[in-house]
């Protein structure tokens, strides 16, 4: 036993044949029947939901055939000939004539085209003129070599029978087939059952409505190329690239390298960026700056554009790196001047020098003292040995 969607117990043939003799006896049994009816609705009910599934994919099919068709849209002429076989109610013989359409292609399945045309054929009153137009919507059932199309159309005419005329509306209805001969150029036929109403007219006497048959013959000429249905692209598949491998890059080796140029190299010093020139530690570290040469204007204390170059690298040292040491200053001076002078001299040059490099940044315990003329490097008797002779030094302390 089980429950289905609709909530309804239902029983298995296994199950029957375990019911109680009373249920499976040949005479039926109220329980019988109900059973019974309840596994012919439930099998109704199946055959219902699969009829409703299939009917639901079968039109999903046109839709999906829609996205992979290049609709053709193009105009075109279709100039026709018509054979008419004349209603009993105009008391005519059959006839001929002919006309011209100028359509679009609408999408898949529709076709819309305006047509002109002219029929004649004789009566018992004269002979019978028809000239009008009418505006065609055309439903094809597939568009393939051969298509098969209905169509439906409404419009006007002007009707003479011998000198009577009118104008009148009329409607055709009827079914044709397309055949294609090549992209540009289709055969058509199709016969067409028209109404005619002259709408009191009295074109001939008795009545103002026929009805006629026509059969067509032509040709559809469209304008233009046909558009091509375009093959399915394949997905691209990527092509194989192998993994790049990098090379490693080289590992340097700091113990071969040498920054700063103070002969200790990168591993060992704790000091980059010494300024050249400076005397350093086992560490890298500097311990001795001297400056020599013309740093100082003449006779004066002021700083050149040199020097204060030269204290700027010493001064970013040592905030890039500091230094808990005390430095000190010394001032140096040759033999030009009395001692007391240059001693003052050189007193006022140190004091320049750490004043400028305390306005840098730097933090460390500075101290100045000027030597004057008391410890020259060089002889005071040539030009070369008094400017060296004349100089600072920057001295780091250790404790």
């Amino acid at each position: 036993m089980h429950v289905d969607f609709l909530g309804i117990e239902q029983f298995h043939s296994s199950e029957i044949l375990q019911r109680p003799a009373a249920l499976t006896s040949s005479k039926p049994t109220i329980q019988q029947h109900m059973l019974g009816f309840l596994l012919t609705q439930d099998k109704i009910m199946r055959t219902k939901l699969l009829a409703i599934t299939a009917l639901t994919s079968l039109s999903c099919l046109p839709l999906a055939q829609a996205a992979d068709t290049v609709q053709d849209q193009r105009w075109y002429v279709a100039p026709f000939a018509t054979f008419i076989k004349s209603g009993g109610d105009r008391n005519a013989s059959d006839g001929w004539g002919g006309g011209m359409g100028f359509g679009k292609m609408l999408d898949k399945y529709f076709n819309v085209e305006l047509r002109g045309f002219y029929n004649e054929f004789g009566g018992t009153n004269g002979p019978w003129n028809l000239a009008g137009g009418t505006l065609d919507l055309q439903y094809f059932f597939t568009r393939q070599q051969i298509s098969p199309y209905i169509v439906l159309a409404a419009g006007g005419m002007n009707t003479c029978a011998s000198a009577n005329c009118g104008v009148g509306l009329i409607g055709e209805a009827g079914v044709g087939v397309n055949v294609a001969l090549t992209d540009n150029l289709l055969f058509r036929t199709d016969v067409r059952y028209r109404y005619n109403n002259n709408l009191n007219a009295q074109v001939q006497s008795g009545t103002d409505e026929f009805h006629d048959l026509t059969v067509n013959l032509g040709l559809v000429i469209p304008f233009g190329d046909k558009p091509q249905q375009m093959a399915r692209a394949e997905p691209l598949q990527p092509e194989y690239q192998a993994p790049v491998t990098q090379a490693p890059e080289p590992k340097i080796d700091c113990a071969t390298q040498d920054a700063d140029g103070d002969n200790v190299n990168d591993c060992l010093d704790r000091c980059a960026s010494t300024v050249q020139g400076s005397k350093v530690d086992v560490n890298g570290c500097p311990v001795k700056i001297v400056l020599k040469g013309e740093h100082f204007q003449y006779d004066s204390a002021e700083l050149t554009l040199n020097a204060r170059a030269i204290l700027d690298s010493v001064a970013e040292s040592l905030r890039n790196y500091p230094q808990k040491n005390t430095i000190e200053v010394h001032g140096h001076t040759s033999s030009e001047g009395s001692n007391a002078y240059n001693q003052r001299l050189s007193q006022r040059r140190a004091n320049a020098v750490m004043a400028y490099l305390k306005l840098k940044g730097v933090t460390n315990k500075l101290l100045t003292k000027g030597f004057g003329e008391t410890q020259p490097i060089a002889d005071n008797s040539t030009a070369e040995g008094k400017a060296e002779n004349r100089r600072v030094e920057l001295i780091w302390l250790e404790y």
